[in-house]
């Protein structure tokens, strides 16, 4: 599975909406900038998240978006179907016309069991997974 730009970009986006929970709404245009990503290519990914209900959303002046949950509650898997669409590593294969079919199908089983221990991990991995993994990333990070 090769997971396309807008997917790695939506991890990255809601990565930054995790850690700036306590910011209250936050501005597609605040995050754009941190992340380095185009504002325009953002609403793009803002939309297919937003659609999942992930934001609560305002308008306006004071508007922007925040989380819906914890961020416990996104999964990486989830962020990744949203965006990608699958997380297999491969498309299943019709084996009707194979002369011999049960080659086919043992090696469907590889990517079948790839597809699954890809899929717990990133079911079982959550944003705040990665936060914590990563909280005492700037330990040593004074400013004078």
């Amino acid at each position: 599975m090769k997971v396309s730009t807008k997917g790695q970009y939506a991890l990255r986006v809601m990565l930054d909406f995790a850690e700036h929970v306590n910011d209250g709404y936050i501005r597609l245009r605040e995050v754009a900038d941190r992340q380095g990503i185009s504002k325009t290519y953002l609403e793009q990914i803002m939309v297919l998240l937003n659609k999942a209900d992930f934001f609560n959303t305002v308008r306006g002046y004071q508007g922007g978006y925040q989380l819906n949950r914890p961020a416990s509650a996104y999964t990486v898997g989830d962020i990744l179907r949203i965006t990608e669409g699958s997380i297999e590593p491969v498309e299943p294969q019709d084996f009707s016309a194979a002369s011999d079919r049960r080659i086919g199908v043992m090696a469907q089983d590889v990517w079948s069991g790839l597809g699954k221990v890809m899929t717990d991990y990133l079911d079982a991995l959550t944003l705040q997974d990665i936060l914590d993994a990563h909280r005492d990333d700037g330990a040593w990070d004074f400013v004078i």
